[in-house]
């Protein structure tokens, strides 16, 4: 009877670890010890003024398998990649990862351009690319692209919110508009329009540059030249820095507004020189460790502890810093909820399924929204203004709504 009932309980033992074993499920990149992803990003090229977005994102996965042991035991094995800026290198660089290296995911790479070379390949092969530093419509379409999703503040929102102070606070003010000629510029240039409405006529010039134009200078003398008190410039880190040096230089004082993607005080107003960029207004929607209200704020003082130790020679007042930093969370959230499910489809459903998430980083009162039919998860923004060291708040919240 004792030797029938230890051959029950070892029986029932085995079955159970067996259905343990069985409810596991892996996809390409996931094993009983690591999960691989893979990123893109400019660590060199035109854009490396954003090769933070890599930097900070392989600190953050090293951050946890330091101290947590990766996620859900775990350990998380990220693949960057240096892609240049360059959508053929992004392209060639992805295939490796899906192909080769088989990562579960693509998380946290960067670049309008880069990320839209590879939209309709991973969509086709169905692997996750997602929280990536970069906006544009075609980016945010999850009907059609539905594994392409962006943890961004979409360009057309952000230009929205401009557009809408505008009206808001200066009805009346003569705008020129300096815009990159491309699918960044122009999606800006949508959300600015939209939300001037009957005010577009306020808008007395507009200028384009090129991406491979070596200065800005001409066109920021044609906007002078135009009479615009307001001058909205939806262009990138370097002919953000070589307009706010034109304009000092000719003592020409607009009300001057960049986007918050070319507003790092390491990367633009910096090399555009401090002096020169007093004035300046963008938006922001998470807190910035140049602003002393969060000094005793428990989320900064983790985020700095984690800078000192991880990223002890880069800026933790860098925008991008910031940015990557929350869209590392969300990526270790959803690898968390994924449990021992980890395929790209679940991959996929854990994201879609991300509801009123508060992290520790973002405004008060702002939460993030993920729908399978609606990947904008942003739509709110406060505006601020550079004092010569740091940005400082000039508004409350402003929302866009769905």
């Amino acid at each position: 009877m004792r030797a029938s009932l230890l051959a029950l309980v070892a029986c029932t033992a085995f079955a159970t670890a067996a259905t343990a074993q069985a409810q596991k499920t892996y996809g390409p990149g996931a094993s009983d010890t690591e999960i691989k992803l893979g990123q893109t990003v400019a660590y060199s090229g035109p854009g490396s003024a954003y090769s933070m977005v890599g930097r900070m994102s392989v600190a953050y996965f090293k951050m946890l398998n330091d101290t947590k042991g990766g996620v859900n035991g775990r350990k998380i094995n990220l693949l960057s990649v240096d892609d240049a800026y360059s959508p053929p290198k992004t392209v060639e660089g992805t295939r490796k990862l899906v192909e080769s290296d088989q990562v579960l995911a693509l998380v946290n790479s960067m670049g309008t351009a880069s990320q839209t070379s590879v939209q309709k390949y991973l969509n086709g092969k169905k692997v996750p690319q997602v929280f990536f530093y970069a906006s544009s419509p075609n980016l945010h379409d999850s009907a059609t692209t539905p594994w392409t999703v962006p943890f961004s503040f979409a360009y057309d929102i952000e230009g929205s919110i401009y557009g809408k102070y505008l009206v808001e606070s200066k009805p009346n003010a003569k705008i020129g508009v300096l815009y990159q000629n491309d699918d960044v510029g122009k999606s800006y240039m949508r959300g600015f329009r939209k939300a001037l409405g009957a005010k577009q006529s306020n808008i007395v010039k507009e200028v384009s540059q090129e991406m491979s134009d070596p200065t800005v200078d001409s066109q920021i003398l044609q906007l002078q030249a135009s009479g615009a008190e307001v001058l909205v410039a939806f262009t990138s880190n370097k002919a953000q820095a070589q307009a706010i040096r034109k304009a000092a230089a000719i003592g020409w004082k607009p009300f001057y507004i960049v986007p918050y993607v070319s507003s790092s005080i390491s990367g633009v107003l910096t090399p555009a020189g401090l002096d020169n960029s007093v004035g300046l207004v963008s938006s922001y929607w998470f807190k910035t460790p140049s602003d002393p209200t969060w000094n005793n704020d428990k989320a900064m003082q983790e985020y700095l502890a984690f800078f000192k130790k991880y990223l002890p020679n880069d800026d933790p007042g860098d925008t991008t810093s910031v940015y990557t930093y929350m869209g590392a969370q969300l990526t270790a959230l959803v690898l968390e909820r994924c449990g021992d499910n980890l395929t790209r489809e679940n991959f996929l459903k854990q994201v879609q399924g991300l509801k009123d998430i508060e992290l520790g980083m973002l405004l008060p009162g702002m939460k993030i929204n993920f729908r399978a039919d609606d990947y904008y998860p942003i739509r709110q923004a406060r505006l601020a203004q550079f004092d010569g060291k740091s940005w400082k708040p000039m508004t409350e919240l402003i929302t866009i709504e769905r």
